[in-house]
C-alpha cells in the first residue's frame, strides 16, 4: 500500500464519530490510555470502545502496549492491560499529491547550513506576535495553542504540549526547528492580550513538544484561586 493510500485509509477510519472521539482522547492524553478510561471519556461501553480502538490501531493511528496498571509483578499480579497511545508519524493527504515536506526540508537545510538560525527565530517571533494580536484571537493562551495544532495539558503548575506540529521536520533539524518553535510561542504570548503573565522555556518531552509554559497566575488542576485585593492569601485546600 502506498503512503497516500495509507493516509486515505486513516482518514476513512476517522469517519465514525465515536472513533474520532476515542482518537482525540487518546492522542490528547499524555502516556497510555486503557479501554475503561477511553470508554468513559466518550460515553460508550467498554466493548464498543475496544472495537473502535483496535480499528484505529489497524489504521496506523494508534499503537498498543501491555502493562500491569497495579505496578506489581509476579504471581497474583494479574494480566497486563492493553493500553493505547498515539502512533508516531503523521498522515497527510492532498489531492492531487503535493510535496510541501520536500520543500520544507530543503529550506531548513539551507537555513541551517547558512547559519541563519537567529534570523529564523526573529521571523518566527514576529509572526507569532502578529498572529496573537489578530482581531478576534482568544485571550486564553491554552485555547490559542490548541487551535494551532498543539495539545496542551497541565502537569501540576506547568503547561506541557503533548505533540509537536513540526514533528517530522524537528526530527531532522532539532536545534533549528525547536528554536523556531520556542521563538514563535514567545512571540505569540507577547501578542496575546492574556499572554503577558506567561513564559515559555525549552524543556522537551520524550514524545511531545520541546516547549513548556508557565504562568504567574496559577491556573490548571490543583491551582489555588487568586486572593481578592487586600485579602490575606488563603491556605485552604482547593
Amino acid at each position: 500500500m502506498s503512503s497516500e493510500d495509507a493516509a486515505l485509509e486513516a482518514l476513512v477510519a476517522l469517519g465514525d464519530p465515536v472513533r474520532r472521539g476515542l482518537y482525540r482522547h487518546v492522542s490528547g492524553t499524555p502516556g497510555e490510555v486503557g479501554r475503561d478510561a477511553a470508554a468513559e471519556a466518550v460515553g460508550v461501553s467498554r466493548s464498543l470502545a475496544a472495537f473502535h480502538l483496535d480499528k484505529l490501531v489497524e489504521a496506523g493511528l494508534l499503537e498498543v502496549c501491555f502493562r500491569r496498571l497495579s505496578g506489581r509483578s509476579g504471581p497474583g499480579s494479574g494480566r497486563p492491560s492493553k493500553l493505547y497511545r498515539r502512533a508516531e508519524g503523521e498522515r497527510t493527504v492532498s489531492v492531487p499529491p503535493r510535496s510541501y515536506d520536500t520543500a520544507s526540508r530543503l529550506l531548513a537545510e539551507v537555513v541551517e547550513q547558512a547559519g541563519l538560525d537567529g534570523e529564523l527565530q526573529a521571523a518566527a517571533r514576529a509572526a507569532g506576535e502578529a498572529s496573537g494580536g489578530e482581531p478576534g484571537c482568544e485571550a486564553d493562551p491554552v485555547e490559542v495553542l490548541r487551535a494551532r495544532g498543539y495539545e496542551p495539558f497541565w502537569d501540576e503548575g506547568t503547561l506541557r504540549l503533548n505533540n509537536c506540529p513540526f514533528h517530522a521536520l524537528a526530527d531532522q533539524f532539532p536545534a533549528l526547528v525547536c528554536g523556531m518553535n520556542l521563538a514563535g510561542i514567545e512571540g505569540l504570548l507577547k501578542g496575546l492580550p492574556g499572554g503577558q503573565d506567561w513564559s515559555a522555556a525549552m524543556d522537551p518531552l520524550p514524545h511531545g513538544c520541546c516547549v513548556t509554559l508557565e504562568t504567574a497566575k496559577r491556573t490548571g488542576p490543583g491551582a489555588e484561586p487568586e486572593a481578592a485585593a487586600g485579602a490575606p492569601p488563603s491556605h485552604a485546600e482547593p
